[in-house]
């Protein structure tokens, strides 16, 4: 099969959470976050990891609220997304991203990890969260080369 890499991004106003999917495209695994200075996007380091992965698609979590509404930074996702494509170019795709925070926080509770650790890994777990739900979604084909 061919390899593919494919970067998960849980985008935050403070930082975002960073997830890769494994060389086949099955499984998501958290990669860390990047913690944003002012009105820095981030996309400096993001492109160093998509060098170092040799990543060829990004998925993004788009916030929505429970009833379907645009949630909170729905426009600044949008605006980040196309700046991803415009740096990198590479196809950039969004994934409905609702609960995967409050995912991620059980999962790291459930796990026993102290208040403080949760903290440090909540938004890489939310992105391997989203990148999970991207890879799993229908018409995901794994085609033979």
């Amino acid at each position: 099969m061919k390899e593919i890499r494919i970067l998960g991004i849980d985008f935050g106003v403070r930082r975002h959470g960073l997830a890769v999917s494994d060389p086949l495209g099955y499984t998501a695994q958290p990669a860390g976050t990047i913690t944003r200075k002012g009105s820095d996007l981030g996309l400096s380091e993001i492109e160093g990891v998509v060098r170092e992965h040799g990543v060829t698609r990004i998925v993004v979590g788009l916030p929505f609220h429970m009833d379907g509404r645009p949630g909170d930074h729905h426009d600044e996702v949008l605006a980040f997304c196309r700046a991803l494509e415009e740096r990198l170019g590479l196809p950039v795709e969004t994934v409905d991203e609702r609960l995967t925070t409050v995912q991620a926080e059980r999962s790291l509770r459930a796990a026993g990890l102290t208040r403080g650790k949760r903290k440090r890994r909540v938004d890489q777990v939310a992105a391997q969260l989203i990148l999970q739900a991207w890879l799993e979604g229908p018409g995901r084909e794994r085609k033979q080369p």
